[in-house]
């Protein structure tokens, strides 16, 4: 059965809204202002498959990808860049609002650059045993198998072929497959999660697609297979030796944007502390004009992170430490004596450090954060601690997603 509903507006994960009778109802893929033909999702009152747009927004545009609304990695390709940007602006604006939060929102920053540099791949064997490679459905956990993703960095051409060599070596093991790729200055870095032990056998063949397709490290779960260059990336003035399957900021111009607004909040902080510092991205940047603590917790982050600093001339001193900042945040006591403390969490944000600044006298604070919920409470905190929230910029480096980074400066 079939119904035609007027959209209204858009959700926060870019689902076209229609006001109904019993309540908003969720189509994806549609913009506000069409009228559109839809099918009820089985199980979900509230939800609905477009069927056919029979009122085109003039704001509408044609896909860049044929896997688009197939695959679930982008939602937003059917939308004007413009009309677009100004949406996701307003999702920092509107998480600060429901917040309580009064603060000036710069416009959007479009960091997409040449693309997303990191990319995890999925194998499954689907119907017939065929073998799968790409990425998830929307909403779904069947895989949609991919030849080409044009929203990746040319530091990832060929990574969707090394990913599908990989799988066919490991079809025999029957487990489903996470290949994690990124681009790094040596070559693409691979790490297989999922594959079980390996034998001898698979181990060699493994090693024959890293020389055939170039790559510079396989990894399965962290440990070497194989490698023909140790994978690096240039941070500042810095050469960061990357950790197997590390974290990296999705764009290198989105890394770049993250990094221009950090320095420029720090201003002339003599002594920083960067919490959540991965393996260094703001910490060696800012470690060429203050003196820099970093914590975060991961062990091979802040390794990789101590290394780089060591090996690297004109740096000031970079103290760097393993530890939980969930469970053991830096209090009161640890703040002092710092010009400013940046930190940048995981999605969930973090609570107990903001409630630990909201108490110390640290002049300069610098959130960044990938969530603007998250965000927006732990301002609420600083802010209830007597911290001013100067201003917030967003940063788009997760082209045609819902996803949106900003970064925030508090003064007190």
């Amino acid at each position: 059965m079939t119904e035609q509903l007027t959209i209204a507006r858009l959700g926060h994960r870019g689902d076209g809204i229609a006001d109904t009778p019993t309540g908003p109802a969720y189509v994806p893929y549609a913009l506000p202002g069409e009228t559109v033909t839809v099918e009820p999702v089985a199980g979900h009152p509230d939800r609905w498959h477009l069927d056919h747009v029979d009122k085109a927004s003039h704001e509408r545009v044609a896909p860049i990808c044929k896997h688009f609304t197939q695959c679930g990695g982008c939602a937003m390709q059917h939308w004007s860049l413009a009309e677009y940007h100004l949406w996701k602006r307003g999702l920092v604006a509107e998480a600060l609002e429901q917040a309580g939060l009064i603060a000036p929102v710069a416009p959007l920053i479009d960091a997409h650059g040449q693309g997303r540099r990191r990319a995890v791949l999925h194998a499954r064997r689907g119907g017939r045993d065929l073998l799968e490679v790409g990425f998830t459905a929307p909403r779904a956990h069947h895989i949609v198998a991919i030849d080409r993703c044009p929203v990746l960095a040319p530091g990832l051409d060929g990574a969707i072929a090394a990913a599908w060599a990989i799988a066919e070596i490991l079809k025999p093991t029957d487990k489903p497959l996470d290949i994690q790729v990124t681009a790094t200055d040596s070559g693409m870095d691979v790490d297989v999660r999922g594959s079980g032990s390996l034998s001898s056998g698979r181990t060699t063949q493994l090693a024959g697609v890293a020389e055939k397709h170039r790559l510079a490290r396989i990894t399965r779960h962290r440990e070497l297979v194989a490698q023909g260059a140790q994978p690096l990336l240039k941070i500042g003035r810095a050469l960061v030796p990357l950790p197997p399957g590390a974290f990296l900021q999705a764009t290198a111009e989105g890394e770049a944007t993250l990094a221009r607004l950090v320095l420029d909040h720090v201003g002339g902080a003599k002594r920083v502390a960067d919490l959540f510092s991965g393996i260094g991205t703001f910490a060696l940047r800012l470690a060429e004009h203050a003196r820099v603590s970093a914590a975060d917790s991961e062990p091979s982050a802040i390794k990789a992170l101590q290394q780089a600093a060591a090996k690297t001339s004109g740096l000031k001193p970079v103290e760097a430490q393993a530890r939980d900042l969930f469970r053991r945040p830096f209090m009161v006591a640890e703040l002092k004596g710092f010009d400013a403390v940046v930190f940048d969490p995981p999605r969930q944000g973090a609570e107990h450090q903001a409630r630990e600044l909201a108490k110390s006298a640290v002049p300069v604070v610098v959130a960044v954060s990938c969530d603007a919920t998250t965000f927006a409470r732990d301002a609420r905190i600083l802010v209830d601690g007597g911290y001013k929230l100067v201003n917030v910029t967003p940063v788009d480096q997760f082209r045609y997603s819902f996803h949106v980074e900003m970064v925030g400066q508090f003064a007190r």
